[in-house]
C-alpha cells in the first residue's frame, strides 16, 4: 500500500477517488487530505478557502498538537489580521483614486485614469469587507471543533505501561472469510512495517483506521483477512488482527514462521508516538511469555524483506536500536 495509492478521508475514512473533491492540510510535514463534504464548512467557508491566498486548512491532527484552544483561535487570527492589512492598503489607494470620479480634482500626475477606478475601488473593498465576515465566521466554526477534536484525541490513550489488546470483534473488524492457515510455534521472526495511510490518536478513530485497512485487503486485494498479525495504534493499544496462530499476508516469501506488526500511520518524516512504540514492546514481550515467539527472535523490519519503503525512516531508525533488531536475513 503506497500513500499514493490509498488517500484516507480524516472524516468519513472512505478512499478520496476525485481530487477536486478534497482538501489538504496545509502543514507539509503532514498533508493528509479530506473530502471537502466532510470538512463541516459551509460552501461560503470553502469559498473562501478556494479564494484566499493566505488562509489555508489544517487538519485535526496538526491542529490537536496545541495545547490550549486559544493557541488554535490565534491560528485563524492571524490569517485574519494579514487580510484587514491588505483591505487597509487597498482603502489608502481608494482614497487616493476617488478624487478621479471628480475631473476638476484629477491628481496632475495621472490624467490618464478612468473615473471608473473609484467605482472599481469600492467594489473591491466591499468584497473584502464580505471576505472578512466570514473569516470570522469560520474562526468560531473552527475553533469550537478543533476544540472538541483536541478533548477526544487526550482523553483516549493508553499511557499507563500496560498492553491493551483488542480483539478483532472489539474494533469492528470482520472475521476471516474461510479459516486460515495455522502458524507453526513459537516463530523466530518479527517483521515491522507501517500502514502507510493516516495515523490516529484515539480508540475511535484508531479502530477506524484498522477497518479502512482491513477493507482494502479483504475487497480490494481479495485476501481471506487483514493481512497483518497485529496493528498497533497511535492511541497506545494494539488491534488484533490474524493473531499469533494464523499466518499472515504482509511479507511475500516470509509470512510462514513469521508474525507481522503494523504501525498505523506513515513514518518518513514523522516519528511515532512513545506510547505507540511502548505498546509495541510490550506485545513482543508478551509473544514470549506466551510462547508465541522464541526468546532469541530476529526482529526485521519490512523493507529488509522486500522492496518498499516500509516502515518509513524514522520508524526504522527506532527499530534498528532495539534488542532483537537483526541486519542478517
Amino acid at each position: 500500500m503506497s500513500r499514493n495509492a490509498l488517500e484516507i478521508c480524516l472524516k468519513c475514512y472512505e478512499i478520496i477517488v476525485d481530487n477536486g473533491s478534497r482538501i489538504e492540510c496545509d502543514n507539509v510535514l503532514c498533508g493528509r487530505f479530506c473530502h471537502r463534504k466532510c470538512s463541516t464548512l459551509s460552501e461560503d467557508q470553502l469559498k473562501v478557502l478556494d479564494m484566499v491566498p493566505n488562509l489555508k486548512w489544517k487538519c485535526d491532527s496538526c491542529l490537536g498538537r496545541l495545547k490550549t484552544g486559544s493557541k488554535m483561535s490565534q491560528w485563524l487570527e492571524n490569517a485574519l489580521r494579514e487580510h484587514e492589512k491588505r483591505l487597509e492598503i487597498l482603502e489608502q489607494g481608494l482614497e487616493k483614486c476617488s478624487k478621479l470620479d471628480n475631473p476638476a480634482q484629477t491628481p496632475p500626475l495621472c490624467p490618464f485614469l478612468p473615473n471608473t477606478i473609484g467605482r472599481k475601488a469600492v467594489t473591491i473593498t466591499v468584497v473584502f469587507v464580505l471576505l472578512t465576515t466570514l473569516l470570522g465566521i469560520v474562526l468560531a466554526t473552527t475553533t469550537n471543533l478543533f476544540g472538541k477534536t483536541l478533548n477526544q484525541t487526550n482523553s483516549d490513550v493508553v499511557e499507563n505501561g500496560t498492553l491493551e489488546l483488542l480483539k478483532v470483534a472489539q474494533w469492528g473488524g470482520r472475521p476471516a472469510k474461510k479459516k486460515l492457515d495455522e502458524q507453526a510455534l513459537p516463530v523466530n521472526r518479527v517483521v515491522i512495517l507501517h500502514t502507510a495511510a493516516e495515523g490516529c490518536e484515539s480508540r475511535e478513530v484508531c479502530s477506524a483506521r484498522a477497518k479502512v485497512v482491513q477493507d482494502f485487503h479483504m475487497d480490494s486485494w481479495n485476501w481471506d483477512h487483514v493481512g497483518y498479525n497485529f496493528l498497533v495504534g497511535g492511541d497506545g493499544r494494539v488491534y488484533e488482527g490474524r493473531g499469533w496462530d494464523y499466518v499472515g499476508a504482509h511479507t511475500k516469501g516470509y509470512n510462514v514462521g513469521s508474525i507481522g506488526i503494523s504501525f498505523i500511520g506513515t513514518f518518513t518524516r514523522r516519528k511515532p508516538e512513545e506510547r505507540q512504540l511502548k505498546a509495541c514492546q510490550l506485545l513482543l514481550e508478551e509473544g514470549v511469555r506466551l510462547k508465541k515467539l522464541t526468546p532469541d527472535y530476529r526482529l526485521y523490519g519490512h523493507r529488509q524483506l522486500s522492496a518498499t519503503e516500509s516502515p518509513g525512516e524514522e520508524l526504522y531508525k527506532i527499530i534498528q536500536k532495539w534488542p532483537h533488531w537483526s541486519h542478517k536475513i
